[in-house]
Formats: structure tokens, C-alpha cells, sequence
């Protein structure tokens, strides 16, 4: 006499248990790849700004060398986006503040406290605050 089991489709309700987990694990992951994905570009695109408002300062510095005066306030299209430099005080302690904006909209501020020789027009910076 053989004796017949009956699984009444219990091992069908695990599979599909097993299935189901498995997608929900794969969707989670894939949800984590996404969001570190675009933390990465943002990160790039701030590192972006960061570096165009760098750019406006040491535009800055090149103005103040080759005209031996402070320049007026200026704004400039730099690696597609742009910066925009705001200058205060006079010769020898000037500061300068420059607004990089990227060109996906990210911004970063410097602000740049310095002293000038008026002799050789040599630059120090004396503090610099980044956002």
C-alpha cells in the first residue's frame, strides 16, 4: 500500500511567498541605487557651483593685477552656469564675495577677506568662508 502525501498547494503558497520577497528585496535595492545615485549628482553639481565661485574670485585677483585698482562689482558666464562678484572695502583690506551658480541651479558663496601690498600688488588671502 503506497501512501499518498497531500500538500493541499502549500508548497505553491511558499513559492509565492519566496517570489514576493524576492521583489520586494530587488524594488528596495533598486529604490537605494536610485537615491544614491542622484546624492551623487548632487554632490557633483555643488562641487560644480563651488568651483565657479571660486572662479569669480580668482577673476577677481586678476583684475586687481593687471589694473592695479579694485574692481567694481561683475558678473560673468563661467563653464555654463555663472558667478557673480560683489567687492567691499578699499585697498589694502578688500573682500570679496562671489555667488557661483551652476548649471543646474546649485549655488555656492565665497567670501574672501584679504590684504593687498600696494607695492608689488602681492594677494593674501586672510579668511575665506565657503557657504
Amino acid at each position: 500500500m503506497k501512501k499518498e502525501m497531500k500538500h493541499n498547494g502549500s508548497v505553491l503558497l511558499i513559492a509565492i511567498f519566496t517570489i514576493a520577497l524576492l521583489t520586494a528585496f530587488v524594488v528596495g535595492m533598486l529604490q537605494l541605487n536610485s537615491e544614491q545615485f542622484q546624492i551623487m549628482k548632487n554632490e557633483i553639481f555643488a562641487a560644480q557651483a563651488n568651483l565657479i565661485a571660486e572662479a569669480g574670485i580668482a577673476d577677481a585677483f586678476a583684475r586687481i593685477r593687471s589694473s592695479r585698482a579694485l574692481p567694481p562689482n561683475f558678473n560673468r558666464n563661467f563653464g555654463g552656469g555663472s558667478y557673480s562678484v560683489t567687492v567691499s572695502g578699499s585697498i589694502p583690506n578688500p573682500n570679496f564675495t562671489s555667488r557661483g551658480t551652476s548649471p543646474q541651479g546649485f549655488v555656492s558663496d565665497i567670501q574672501v577677506d584679504v590684504t593687498i601690498d600696494s607695492n608689488s600688488y602681492v594677494i593674501r588671502i586672510d579668511k575665506m568662508r565657503i557657504n
